[in-house]
């Protein structure tokens, strides 16, 4: 059965979910913040390259956000703005779904929540994006790892409608459910905090901070403060790339071999990863760039 679907952002994230849905015959709506991103979008087509192989799309349907108002209603809007972007449209988009209709947000941190807290929980879905994406110019992206799209109910557990949505952009792109959406969320803000936050302050990937000794207690430091908060406040912080209690945590981090195997895990993942502000500040333009952890 199809879903009718709308993409609110068409940056790296979203222009990706896009072309490879698009691609794959099914019908996407895609929603831009002005007429001339639109315009845009429309004489250029979508384009992908890198990990999960290159195609190129023509784009039916793309207008303003605010004109979908006039242009019917919507089974899914998958909601792929910034986050304050996020926060700030999504009032609007309410009364673009069907009864029965869902919202995903897919950015970081507590953007899905704190809609949830305003619309009600039963049109939002947690989501989370492991994918790493990069947006050249608009229109044309590059994939750059094989991630995945995480969702699930933001009050826990397994749904139909989780599933539903799970199998229909699994279409597109890897798509996993969980039912511990809210510890998924924490887990990838842990090392949101301690990986790429603390490169794009110090201008450096964390294998190059890592290797100094300041460097080395800042991570920890700031990797067990933010566990602390997180089971503070009542999550289960889930398993992604590691676990997220590191080896004989009891409320601070501890040197050992396992620490340092733990931690290598880390450095295998993301040690290369540059934030998207540190890009930016290098080239001197907007940030563009989804990476892996979110940055």
């Amino acid at each position: 059965m199809a879903v009718r679907t709308l993409i609110v952002g068409v940056g790296a994230l979203g222009g990706l979910v896009a072309t490879r849905l698009r691609a794959s015959g099914s019908s996407v709506w895609l929603a831009t913040r002005n007429a001339e991103s639109a315009a845009k979008l429309k004489a250029s087509g979508l384009r992908v390259t890198g990990v999960g192989g290159a195609l190129s799309v023509e784009v039916a349907e793309v207008a303003p956000v605010d004109e979908y108002r006039t242009r019917g209603t919507f089974d899914l809007i998958v909601l792929a703005t910034k986050a304050h972007d996020a926060v700030e449209v999504a009032p609007k988009l309410s009364g673009l779904l069907r009864p029965g209709g869902t919202l995903l947000p897919i950015q970081n941190g507590g953007v899905a929540q704190t809609l949830a807290d305003r619309l009600g929980d039963d049109c939002v879905l947690g989501g989370l994006s492991n994918l790493g994406a990069t947006m050249t110019t608009p229109g044309v992206y590059e994939q750059r790892n094989a991630g995945h799209l995480l969702i699930g109910e933001l009050a826990g557990g397994e749904s139909e409608r989780a599933e539903r949505v799970r199998r229909w952009l699994s279409r597109a792109v890897e798509v996993r459910g969980t039912p511990n959406i809210r510890g998924a969320v924490w887990s990838k803000l842990l090392l949101n905090c301690s990986v790429t936050t603390i490169g794009a302050i110090a201008g450096r990937t964390m294998r190059e901070y890592i290797v100094s000794p300041d460097g080395r207690e800042l991570f920890d430091r700031t990797y067990d403060e933010a566990l602390s908060v997180a089971l503070a406040s009542g999550a289960r912080p889930e398993r992604m790339l590691v676990d997220p209690m590191p080896p004989t945590w009891s409320g601070k981090s501890l040197p050992s071999e396992a620490h340092d195997a733990w931690l290598g895990q880390i450095l295998r993942g993301y040690g290369d990863v540059k934030p998207s502000c540190s890009r930016t500040s290098s080239a001197g333009a907007r940030p563009r760039s989804s990476s892996s952890t979110g940055t």
